[in-house]
């Protein structure tokens, strides 16, 4: 049984170390004669760094080490090229200076390893030498690896002056790829981000991007066929099904794929938890949430134009494509309009959108305890089918948020807000929430399945329509109609913005389900 290769970013020691490993050298073949230039975004622990020194090992001739792999007979192994291996991964650059200390001990590795003296000490010649010099004394062209490339702007991306001083500092350095052209055989970019061209990398108009190419969505990550082979002897008694809820969904465009790190985790520990959320915390993407008013509940299924998904940059960040490229949301499908194309986003998995959920509400509240006591509390409320303790929970939900708060948010005046908490708190128990589901006649806010039972849940806001109209608009519009077989429950929740919490909490059981 080889081992589980938990945080190995290094082809050469992946394979020498016994570990396992999914093969993705198809794709080294494939980029390496198809074209010249590239960028690919992914999520972050998704497993860019191996494949960089997959492609690294590749190039430098490494053949011993592709052994039993597709590469091994389908590569030039006589033709090995310098490669320069850049990585923006390390640390956090809080200002221009870190940024131009780690650059400077990138290039100081790479001249010391290859025994090159530069008379250069401006970071763009020194980087401009460096490839020439490689080229010169192998008589070899270049291969350029660029890692995290926009980590350091993200770094900052919350100090937008900041932010865009490390990013004209990197441009400087970017712009060497294009004046380097002659000497270049292969450049490969890789980050979490996608900013414009013309913000980083100006003038290289031939860089092609495979982050939405069916061809390569599965250049990162697992697929099923990938887990079900490789992991084999990782999977007796595992619940195939159960994980690839967990777990699998990330998609661009192609075969939907495992984020690596979650998956090795959780083989490892034979236990379901929010591995991959964790291991950061979306702390910005809050603050945009809250600024923007985003309402939570149209996170999933939303629909974006190509632009919008395209790329973002310092001073021009929409909230939709920080979370699809950040692997908060991911394409569900796209949809051809005339001649304009149009992309479906949703949560990847139960792990993102339990996880999601639960921040943001340990953002809206100061008590992690309360926020844990009541997810508790509406479980074992929804098992029960106890109203009176749903009605009590969904006044405790709101008592919790501070009132200051509620002071930053115009947003608490409407429905949408409200329905934001309450669709949280069902989704961070891992329940089947449903935001705004159509029917014939009309939008239902909330629809929860909880085992054998539908709970229909309408939010009115008191002083825009008056008392006693959420409960009325679900029988008049016949929402319930849907569902008739079902167990179904239709629940009226309406709210006062003065006081902050709900005014009237009504429930019906339809009357069409016989037991």
């Amino acid at each position: 049984m080889k081992k589980l290769p938990i945080g190995i970013q290094t082809f050469e020691n992946l394979i020498e170390e016994g570990y396992a490993y999914v093969d993705k050298t198809r794709f080294v073949a494939d980029i390496a004669a198809q074209n010249k230039y590239y960028f690919l975004s992914r999520p972050r622990r998704f497993g860019k760094s191996l494949f960089l020194s997959t492609l690294k090992s590749a190039f430098e001739g490494k053949r011993a080490l592709f052994h039993g792999l597709y590469l091994y007979d389908n590569w030039d192994w006589e033709e090995t090229h310098p490669v320069v291996h850049i990585s923006f991964g390390a640390g956090v650059m809080r200002s221009v200076d870190e940024l131009k200390s780690t650059f400077s001990y990138i290039l100081d590795d790479h001249e010391e390893i290859h025994e090159i003296t530069s008379s250069y000490t401006d970071l763009k010649n020194r980087f401009m030498d460096l490839i020439k010099q490689l080229h010169s004394k192998t008589g070899q062209k270049v291969i350029v690896l660029v890692d995290e490339y926009d980590k350091p702007i993200l770094d900052s991306i919350h100090k937008s002056d900041l932010a865009m001083e490390i990013r004209e500092e990197l441009k400087n350095y970017y712009s060497v790829l294009k004046e380097s052209d002659p000497y270049l055989r292969l450049v490969f970019i890789t980050g979490v981000s996608k900013f414009s061209k013309v913000s980083l990398f100006s003038g290289l108009n031939n860089l092609k991007d495979i982050t939405l190419d069916a061809r390569y969505s599965a250049l990162c990550g697992y697929t099923q066929h990938e887990l079900e082979t490789i992991f084999a002897d990782y999977l007796e008694s595992v619940d195939l099904d159960e994980v690839r809820t967990w777990y699998n969904g990330y998609n661009w465009l192609g075969e939907k794929v495992y984020n690596p790190f979650d998956i090795l985790l959780y083989l490892d520990r034979k236990q379901f938890s929010n591995y991959w959320f964790e291991s950061a915390t979306p702390t910005f993407l809050l603050k945009l949430l809250q600024a923007r008013k985003y309402p939570v509940p149209e996170l999933n299924r939303l629909r974006v134009g190509e632009s919008l998904l395209g790329s973002f940059d310092v001073d021009r960040i929409e909230v939709e494509n920080l979370l699809f490229q950040t692997g908060y949301l991911t394409l569900a499908g796209v949809e051809t309009l005339g001649g304009m194309r149009r992309y479906i986003l949703c949560y990847p998995n139960q792990e993102v959108r339990q996880s999601l959920a639960d921040y943001i509400l340990s953002y809206f509240t100061t008590t992690p305890v309360v926020q844990q006591n009541n997810a508790f509390s509406l479980y074992e409320a929804l098992e029960s089918n106890d109203f009176g303790r749903l009605h009590e929970l969904f006044h405790a939900f709101f008592a919790s948020i501070p009132y200051d708060w509620y002071q930053k948010q115009q947003a608490a005046k409407y429905e949408a807000y409200y329905a934001s908490i309450v669709y949280c708190y069902f989704a961070a128990t891992g329940m089947d929430v449903r935001p705004e589901v159509h029917t014939n006649r009309g939008r239902i806010d909330l629809v929860v399945r909880f085992k054998s039972r539908v709970y229909l849940i309408e939010f009115k806001v008191l002083e825009q329509c008056g008392p006693g109209k959420a409960l009325e608009q679900i029988k008049a519009k016949g929402y319930h109609e849907q569902f008739k077989g079902r167990e179904t429950y239709l629940i009226g929740v309406e709210f006062n913005s003065q006081e902050r919490n709900i005014t009237q909490f009504v429930w019906e059981r339809e009357r069409g389900f016989k037991q």
